[in-house]
């Protein structure tokens, strides 16, 4: 085997046995700027109601058009792109996003603004459902987990750091530059790109199919989000909006295009790390949710000091992450995930009494142990999902991860706001968050009882893969 630290030449491509770390960078960089773009732009929403004569209706779905696409697009991009070649779909995807993200800062107009926000939503979700399948054969595969750490560590960021990079460039440049920042970051994941990745096959027009696809899951996917929108600012009543996607989803179940999703599913150690993965996001978000309410409303504190609190969570995160991937290459994917699991309950648990004599500080530490365990199950859990999957499956399974997480992200919210407004007060603020405690538990049942990783994949002496072996071979 080729040493990974073996250097090329300039324009030489990497071997086929070397480790393309600065391919992971480049990924990380990618999810970075995808996920930046979910976050960014609320901060600027009012600058942009007054610019361009909007309204708060209206200006909405400069959010709500990114997530749409985003959700609608994800899992039929994963289907596809398991038929075309890899540096053809990132090289286009990535320039997409940024002449969408150039068209956004120069439009005149909202309605111009929410199309080029469309845009960025399409190539983002081609972008999601593709960087989990390039970091993992950009190493060899007991190198995985720290692969996956990368990505895990990089993309959370550009979510969290979205509000404070897009105040700051809104005060220095203005709004339009929130998008405009997206260039130079698109520019660096292409040269990288063309550096790393063989040619490969081309690219392929997707097939008719997908586009009945593409309107079951936007429509769902509108129906979930403007149920949560509306449920937070206008009565939990609306969460009843959501249902709407139970028989959008149930007809596509029914089709055979969901065959391919359904046989993947069947493939031992697929679905655990899915449903432990939804249901981890949705307890996390839930408390990060909920949080600054109790902060302003019980604590009485400001808003400066509310948003530090709620920073302890995210930044153990970060610096969690890249233990979890090491852990998992070296300890076990599967066990590292565990022990990430077993923090976030503790943590949510010592959150849950909500003391009103709790210092900010006290309650900072509480969300560093959430956010400490979240980071070691991030990557880890990604590493068994992905290690489990068949070669040729793995764009699905980076589509069908991303969609997990953002069912999740809406879920927990959701659920947030429903308990408290129906029970009310700190009592339901408190009810909220064991409710959260009891996600995080279904995730650490999902992980205890799903054998196929009783014993990992990996030979991490040899670097060797064990192929999964399914109990039925996908028709």
């Amino acid at each position: 085997m080729t040493d990974s630290s073996e250097t090329t030449r300039p324009g030489e491509l990497p071997g086929p046995d070397a480790d393309r770390w600065l391919l992971v960078v480049g990924m990380g960089l990618a999810v970075f700027m995808a996920q930046l773009d979910t976050s960014i732009v609320t901060v600027a929403l009012p600058t942009m109601e007054q610019d361009l004569n909007s309204s708060t209706i209206v200006s909405q779905w400069v959010v709500l058009a990114y997530l749409v696409l985003v959700v609608a697009l994800t899992l039929p991009a994963g289907r596809w792109l398991d038929g075309v070649g890899e540096r053809a779909a990132l090289l286009g995807s990535v320039s997409g996003f940024a002449l969408a993200s150039v068209a956004a800062g120069l439009a005149p107009s909202m309605p111009t603004l929410i199309a080029a926000r469309v845009g960025q939503g399409a190539f983002a979700a081609v972008l999601f459902a593709l960087i989990p399948a390039v970091a993992t054969t950009a190493v060899r595969p007991h190198l995985r987990g720290r692969a996956m750490a990368v990505v895990t560590t990089v993309g959370p960021m550009g979510a969290v750091a979205g509000p404070g990079i897009g105040g700051l460039l809104i005060e220095l440049a203005g709004w339009p530059w929130i998008f405009f920042v997206n260039v130079p970051v698109a520019v660096a994941v292409v040269v990288i790109a063309r550096r790393q990745l063989p040619p490969g096959r081309g690219l392929q027009w997707p097939e008719s199919a997908l586009a009945g696809e593409v309107t079951l899951f936007g429509a769902a996917a509108v129906a979930v989000l403007l149920g949560f929108t509306l449920g937070a600012s206008s009565g939990p009543y609306w969460l009843l909006l959501t249902a709407l996607a139970i028989p959008l989803l149930s007809v596509w179940w029914r089709t055979t295009g969901s065959r391919p999703v359904r046989d993947l599913f069947r493939i031992p150690g697929i679905a655990g790390p899915h449903l432990a993965l939804s249901t981890e996001m949705a307890a996390v978000l839930l408390v990060i949710f909920l949080a600054p309410f109790y902060l302003q409303r019980v604590l009485e504190v400001s808003v400066a000091t509310a948003g530090l609190t709620v920073l302890a969570l995210p930044a153990a995160m970060t610096l969690a992450a890249p233990a979890s991937g090491l852990l998992a290459d070296l300890w076990g994917a599967r066990r590292t995930a565990l022990v990430g699991s077993v923090l976030v309950i503790a943590g949510l648990a010592l959150v849950a009494p909500l003391s009103p004599d709790w210092t900010p500080a006290a309650l900072a530490s509480r969300f560093a142990v959430i956010g400490a365990g979240a980071g070691l199950f991030a990557a880890a859990n990604l590493t068994m999902a992905m290690s489990a999957t068949p070669p040729d499956r793995l764009h699905t399974t980076g589509a069908t991860t991303s969609l997990a997480r953002q069912l999740g992200i809406s879920l927990g919210p959701a659920l947030g706001t429903a308990v408290w407004t129906l029970t009310g007060g700190t009592g339901g603020l408190r009810l909220a968050v064991w409710v959260a405690v009891a996600m995080a538990a279904v995730s650490l049942l999902t992980l205890a009882v799903d054998r196929r990783h009783r014993k990992d994949q990996l030979d991490d002496r040899s670097g060797r893969r064990t192929e999964p072996v399914l109990d039925q071979p996908p028709r």
